[in-house]
């Protein structure tokens, strides 16, 4: 446990920081997760739509630093190849 002030509120500000950081991954891995459930059902309406999500989601964590910038362009590339498969 720091004893300098300045390293106490460091302390506080990193928790809250992971805590976001968190929250932003959980809400991107959770809407690739409705993408890749609404593959596997075949509907393709509903996979369209949550690939738009996906993706904005996916930017979103790109932009506040949660995942690199190659890493999100690999994964809306990945969802966009399983939605062009399915619809053909």
């Amino acid at each position: 446990m720091p004893n300098i002030k300045s390293a106490i509120k460091r302390v506080g500000i990193i928790e809250k920081k992971t805590l976001e950081n968190n929250m932003i991954k959980s809400a991107y891995k959770t809407a690739v997760k409705n993408f890749e459930l609404a593959v596997a059902e075949g509907d393709v309406k509903k996979a369209e739509t949550l690939l738009s999500q996906a993706t904005k989601k996916i930017d979103q964590a790109c932009t506040k630093g949660v995942i690199v910038k190659n890493t999100a362009s690999r994964k809306k590339s990945n969802l966009a190849k399983k939605l062009n498969a399915m619809s053909k």
